[in-house]
């Protein structure tokens, strides 16, 4: 059952990531993107996608909302990390540490704010 949760929460996250990266790339194939905006653009749509996943689980918690966003954010991060280091043989450096950092804050932020709205109801 909780495996069921986590995988829906991985969908929220992914269609929107997916479906974003899409816009952003036809914007920038037809120059309407500066070339200079095209990486802060992309760190706000992963961003973004991880805040409503965080908001979704959050809203399916019942206490320790923060938690849940670690989880989910660590989940995600495994995922990227499996998908870039092992396929692209890559190193770790400070700007990809400092990068998942970001994106854990912002999925534990989101289930911060998903759990706050359901008490409040």
């Amino acid at each position: 059952m909780a495996f069921i949760k986590y995988l829906k929460v991985l969908l929220f996250i992914l269609i929107p990531l997916l479906f974003l990266n899409v816009i952003l790339s036809l914007l920038y194939y037809f120059n309407v993107i500066p070339t200079n905006v095209i990486n802060y653009l992309k760190l706000v749509i992963v961003c973004l996608s991880m805040l409503i996943g965080g908001i979704y689980i959050g809203t399916k918690a019942t206490k320790k909302g923060w938690l849940e966003g670690i989880k989910v954010g660590l989940e995600i991060i495994v995922l990227f990390f499996l998908l870039s280091y092992l396929g692209f043989d890559c190193g770790i450096s400070f700007k990809t540490v400092v990068y998942y950092l970001i994106l854990l804050a912002s999925a534990t932020l989101g289930s911060m704010i998903g759990i706050s709205r359901t008490s409040q109801n």
